[in-house]
């Protein structure tokens, strides 16, 4: 019975081995056709200079860039304090309310929804009825809207890890909720919310479909100087470049933006880990 038992962990834990090992042998097989196929485009002038819509041999994809970092930040800072706010009212507040159950499913559901269907939701909401315009600004509520669900469900998890006697001790020494929430619960949890908020600012970069409804363009001859420009980014320069573009040297350009993309989206997760690190190191439970 025991031979047995050991047999059968033995062999979930290689499949579960095996299963790590093939996510990870295809990231590196990802990265290294993309490195074979682009990495000879890639210096500092194809990361710095404007983009040459006729020649794209003169040119780089530093609009480009810009753009998706301005995307990138943008949907961290709006999505991350309505998505934790919202936890707090379903953690603490709204516990066994009806509303919560509402508010759950609505998560849910919106979690399904295809890319395409949020950017014709801020193509007529942002664009249109509030009058944003075809514009960065409405594509970072756009796809702030979109990862809403990830950055909710992910604070809402860090708020219940945190001990009730945390909660309980703060009010029986006069504490109202709100300084309970602000001081206790939320300082804790803050590690783990941010979990979520690398999740959806990490998604959000990687979208096309949404941002070509709502104001992305292949050629800027000027970088966008407010929130109600059009832009360039990243996605939707990669797509064009592998798909339509007459160039020869379009899909080595497209890899080596590809490229940079994955190092843009790294570089700005490492960062929002390095915060939940700090936060996390301070915790003295």
């Amino acid at each position: 019975m025991k031979s047995h038992a050991a047999l059968s962990q033995a062999c979930f834990f290689w499949l579960f081995r095996a299963s790590a090992c093939a996510a990870i042998g295809l990231l590196i097989l990802v990265l290294t056709l993309l490195i074979l196929a682009g990495h000879q485009v890639i210096d500092w002038h194809f990361l710095t200079a404007s983009w040459k819509h006729q020649d794209i041999t003169e040119g780089g994809i530093f609009p480009a860039i810009l753009g998706s970092v301005y995307l990138g930040l943008g949907v961290m800072f709006v999505s991350f304090p309505f998505g934790v706010a919202t936890a707090v009212f379903l953690t603490e507040y709204g516990r066994h309310s009806r509303a919560r159950r509402l508010i759950q499913l609505a998560i849910r559901n919106l979690a399904g929804v295809p890319s395409v269907v949020y950017g014709l939701f801020g193509l007529a909401v942002f664009v249109h009825l509030f009058g944003f315009g075809m514009s960065l600004f409405s594509a970072v509520l756009t796809l702030s809207v979109m990862t809403l669900p990830w950055v909710i469900t992910s604070s809402v998890e860090a708020l219940e890890a945190v001990p009730q006697q945390f909660r309980d001790s703060s009010l029986a020494l006069g504490a109202t909720k709100w300084q309970t929430i602000r001081h206790i619960v939320l300082p804790a949890a803050l590690p783990g919310c941010l979990t979520g908020g690398v999740i959806g600012m990490a998604r959000a970069l990687g979208e096309t479909a949404p941002i070509i409804l709502v104001g992305a363009t292949f050629f800027l001859t000027r970088l966008p100087s407010s929130p109600f420009d059009k832009y360039m980014a990243l996605p939707y320069h990669v797509f064009i470049l592998a798909t339509q573009h007459a160039s020869p040297y379009a899909q080595q350009f497209a890899a080596g933006s590809a490229l940079v993309l994955m190092a843009v989206t790294f570089l700005l997760s490492l960062g929002a880990i390095i915060l939940r690190y700090r936060f996390r190191s301070k915790k003295v439970w």
